[in-house]
C-alpha cells in the first residue's frame, strides 16, 4: 500500500489526470449500467460522490483565490508607469483579448462542441434558458452595492469590479509620499500576497485529489452516455487549437504587418517562450525566457518589456479567453442550456475581466471557467459538474495550448508598445 501511495504522489500530475480520464472513461463504458453492489446501492451511486467532492473542493477556493489574484495583479502595476506606456499596453491587452473571445465563440458556433452529448435528465440545479438581464442591468450589476455580500454569494462580475478598484487604489497608496499610508498599504499588499500563496498551496493539495475526482466524473458520464462522449471531447480540443491558430495568424501576424515587421520572423523569434510555456503550462515560469527573447532577439528595450511582460503575465490571457468561450458553450450544449444574446454578452464581459485574475500558473484557467458559469447563473451541480469534469479531464492538453497563446500575446504586446514609442531596435529584425 505504501508503494502505491508513493508512486501516486511521485508521478506527474498531468499524466495522472490524463490516466484517470482514460481509465474512468473505459471503465464507465465496460461496466454495465445499473450494476448493484448491495440492496439498491449501485456502483454508480458509490463512485459518483467522489466526483462531487472534487467539484465542492474547487468551489470552496474560488472566491479567495480570485480576490487575492485580482488584487495582487492590479496593485502590482506601479502608478508611475500608468502613463503612456501603461495606457498603450492596457489598450492592446483589451483589444486582443476582445478579439480572442470573439474568435473563441465563433469557433464554438462553427464546431458546436458538446452538441449531441446526452448526459442524463436535466439537473434541477440548472436553469435552462435563464432569464437574461438587459444590457443596462448587466453593466449596473457589475458595480456592487455590498462587495462582501457579492463575495459571499459568488456574484462574479461585482466581485471582479470591486477587486480591480481595490487593487488600483492599493497601488497608489503603496507609492504615497505619506510614510504612514505607504506602510499601511504595504501591510495590506503583504496580506493579500500571503493569501494568494496560501490558496495556491491549497490548490496544489486539491489537485492531488484531482485524478480520483476526474476518474469518478468520467466513469459517471461514460457509464451513462457510452463511447459517444469521446467525440465531444475531441471536438473541444480541435475547436480550441483552431481558435488559437486563428489568433496567431489573423491577430498577431496581422499586427506584425501593421507595424511593418515580418510575421515569419516573429514566429521564429517567439519559438523559445512559446515552447517553454507549452511545456511548463505557466506564464510566470516562462517570464525570464520571454524577457530574454524580447530584449536580445526582438530589440525591445528594458524600460518597455520590464513593465509590459510582467503585467501581461497577469492580465493578458488571450488563450484563456478563447478557452473560456469554447468551453462555456461546450457545457451549455452538453447540458441543453439555451443561451440568449444577453448570456453571450455576459460570457464576453466575464471572460475579459476574468482574464485579469487568471494567475500565471498551471490550470488556473479551469478555475476561471467556474467563474464564467457562475456569472451565467449556471450552478456547477449535476450534469454541469459532469460536463465540467470532462473539460478538466483534458485540461492539461488544453492548458498547454492556451498558455503558449498567453505568452505569445505578451511578447507581441511588448513589440507593439516599443514600436509605437519609437524605441524598438529594428536591427534585430534585419536578415544577416
Amino acid at each position: 500500500m505504501k508503494k502505491i501511495f508513493s508512486w501516486y504522489f511521485r508521478a506527474n500530475l498531468a499524466y495522472r489526470i490524463l490516466g484517470a480520464l482514460v481509465i474512468g472513461s473505459i471503465a464507465g463504458i465496460l461496466v454495465p449500467k445499473g450494476i448493484t453492489l448491495f440492496g439498491d446501492t449501485t456502483l454508480l451511486n458509490v463512485i459518483s460522490p467522489f466526483g462531487d467532492l472534487f467539484i465542492r473542493l474547487l468551489k470552496m477556493i474560488i472566491v479567495p483565490i480570485i480576490v487575492a489574484s485580482l488584487i495582487m495583479g492590479t496593485s502590482s502595476v506601479e502608478p508611475s508607469k500608468l502613463g503612456r506606456v501603461g495606457g498603450k499596453a492596457v489598450f492592446f491587452y483589451f483589444m486582443t483579448t476582445l478579439l480572442a473571445i470573439i474568435i473563441g465563440l465563433a469557433c464554438a458556433f462553427v464546431f458546436k462542441p458538446g452538441s449531441g452529448l446526452v448526459l442524463s435528465d436535466s439537473s434541477a440545479a440548472v436553469s435552462k434558458a435563464a432569464q437574461a438581464p438587459s444590457l443596462s442591468q448587466i453593466f449596473l450589476n457589475m458595480v456592487p452595492t455590498n462587495p462582501i455580500s457579492s463575495m459571499a454569494n459568488t456574484e462574479v462580475l461585482p466581485m471582479i469590479c470591486f477587486c480591480i478598484f481595490f487593487g488600483i487604489g492599493l497601488a497608489f497608496c503603496k507609492e504615497s509620499s505619506n510614510e504612514r499610508i505607504k506602510n499601511s498599504a504595504n501591510i495590506v499588499f503583504g496580506f493579500f500576497e500571503g493569501v494568494s500563496e496560501i490558496m495556491f498551496k491549497v490548490v496544489k493539495w486539491i489537485m492531488e485529489y484531482a485524478p480520483i475526482g476526474v476518474f469518478a466524473l468520467m466513469f459517471t458520464v461514460f457509464n451513462k452516455s457510452g463511447a459517444g462522449a469521446f467525440s465531444s471531447l475531441a471536438n473541444v480540443t480541435i475547436s480550441l487549437y483552431i481558435g488559437l491558430a486563428l489568433q496567431v495568424f489573423l491577430v498577431y501576424c496581422g499586427i506584425c504587418l501593421l507595424i511593418k515587421l515580418s510575421p515569419l520572423d516573429f514566429l521564429k523569434k517567439v519559438k523559445d517562450p512559446m515552447l517553454t510555456a507549452f511545456v511548463t503550462r505557466s506564464s510566470n515560469a516562462t517570464l525570464p525566457i520571454s524577457m530574454d527573447t524580447a530584449e536580445h532577439k526582438m530589440g525591445v528595450p528594458k524600460g518597455v518589456y520590464s513593465f509590459v511582460l510582467p503585467v501581461g503575465a497577469t492580465v493578458n490571457m488571450n488563450g484563456t479567453t478563447i478557452y473560456l468561450g469554447i468551453c462555456s458553450l461546450f457545457i451549455a450544449n452538453a447540458c441543453g442550456i439555451d443561451l440568449s444574446a444577453g448570456h453571450y454578452l455576459t460570457i464576453i464581459i466575464t471572460s475579459i475581466l476574468a482574464a485579469v485574475g487568471t494567475a500565471g500558473v498551471p490550470g488556473a484557467g479551469a478555475l476561471m471557467l467556474l467563474l464564467v458559469l457562475e456569472a451565467l447563473g449556471i450552478e456547477v451541480n449535476g450534469n454541469v459538474a459532469i460536463a465540467y469534469g470532462m473539460i478538466l479531464g483534458i485540461d492539461a492538453i488544453l492548458d498547454m495550448g492556451r498558455t503558449s497563446m498567453n505568452v505569445v500575446g505578451d511578447v507581441i504586446a511588448s513589440i507593439w508598445v516599443a514600436k509605437t514609442e519609437g524605441e524598438l531596435d529594428e536591427s534585430k529584425w534585419k536578415h544577416v
